[in-house]
């Protein structure tokens, strides 16, 4: 809004100029949803309060746990409304990347939302059942995969994706795209719903992917760039930057009101809509293969409760007796469990995520 607003000023006032800048409309949408977010967040955390809208801990889990009882939840309308605002103020609305990844995150917002509502505050101990979540979650990645088949931007290659390691190598999936989309962006949204179990730990994580995702765009963007690191250039790809910015600020900015010990928690408006925005810059970015690497945390998480009810299952069919091949999943239960302080466990991962976002991006570089 405000790059249509201010840009045509620059024929009389030449400062506009800087609204021509990825870089500068990036920068100022990331400090924008820092600020958002700090002065929205205690409102939003008040609000919470006052109508008991608390998380219940389930008897289950950790008994260190069981303090956090109360806890304001659903506080990813924080991050949804810190991201939005500056990325409609700030980017080219026109752009079909930008409305892809704005419907993603709203999308999906809305039926964490649901789910939330239906928990919190109906009582409903399941929530939104699960089927209706996947089937949001697949009706999301058929969408995002026909918009993209039919965007001109994507005309050369709208079913390929690039593989990392090898140069100049793009893997064609044919009729197999649209499954690959829905598969992205609906294992993203629930392996960051999965890991979004200790204070600050998503938050950071997501931090640190969109702020990669943020150097990946900007990058794709441009012609020169593109061409001397050997990947796909994408006409408009660096619009997303706005949109990367904003999210790396406002997971900041709610961090400042998750880090340990916690004042509100983000719940599955905010764990499923940042999930399904960080898959779906994968696939509008050509990187849903390199995802693995910079969200590796996060594939980490999802794989342990994979493997810990799979094994489960087969110990109890095989002998009759289900047996757990972690303490808790998922994983960062298992930890906690063996002794690490919550902060630790939140700290060590963190670190994990940093070092696999700063791999991935030698990647370029490395074939």
């Amino acid at each position: 809004m405000l790059y249509y607003l201010l840009s045509p000023l620059k024929e009389s006032y030449s400062i506009f100029n800087l609204f021509e800048y990825i870089t500068f409309r990036a920068a100022t949408a990331a400090i924008a949803a820092l600020i958002i977010s700090f002065i929205i967040g205690p409102w939003v955390i008040h609000i919470l309060h006052k109508n008991r809208i608390g998380e219940e801990i389930r008897p289950t889990g950790p008994e260190s746990h069981m303090k956090k009882r109360g806890t304001p939840t659903m506080g990813g309308v924080i991050i949804l409304m810190a991201v939005l605002l500056p990325t409609l103020l700030f980017s080219k609305l026109n752009s079909p990347l930008i409305q892809i990844i704005v419907f993603a995150t709203v999308w999906m917002g809305i039926f964490g939302f649901m789910d939330d509502y239906l928990k919190v505050i109906k009582k409903m101990k399941r929530g939104l059942i699960a089927r209706y979540k996947m089937a949001g979650q697949i009706a999301l990645g058929s969408i995002v995969s026909l918009w993209i088949l039919n965007t001109p931007e994507f005309s050369e290659f709208n079913t390929k994706t690039t593989m990392p390691f090898l140069k100049n190598v793009e893997l064609d999936l044919g009729l197999l795209y649209p499954l690959m989309v829905i598969l992205v962006i609906t294992g993203t949204s629930n392996a960051v719903n999965l890991t979004d179990g200790l204070d600050g730990l998503a938050a950071g994580l997501l931090a640190i992917c969109f702020t990669v995702f943020a150097a990946i765009a900007y990058i794709s963007g441009r012609v020169d760039f593109s061409d001397y690191l050997n990947i796909i250039y994408i006409p408009g790809a660096g619009e997303l930057t706005i949109f990367t910015a904003a999210m790396a600020g406002a997971c900041i900015g709610y961090l400042w009101f998750n880090t340990s010990p916690a004042e509100v928690f983000m719940g599955d408006t905010g764990s499923l809509s940042t999930g399904a925005a960080l898959g779906t810059l994968a696939v509008l970015l050509k990187k849903e293969l390199l995802l693995f690497i910079i969200g590796g945390v996060f594939v980490w998480e999802a794989l342990s409760v994979i493997l810990q009810v799979s094994y489960f299952r087969w110990t109890k069919t095989s002998t009759g007796e289900g047996k757990r091949y972690l303490k808790m999943a998922p994983i960062h239960h298992h930890f906690e469990l063996a002794g690490w302080p919550e902060s630790k466990v939140v700290v060590r991962f963190w670190i994990i995520g940093l070092l696999l976002a700063l791999f991935s991006l030698t990647t370029f570089k490395i074939r």
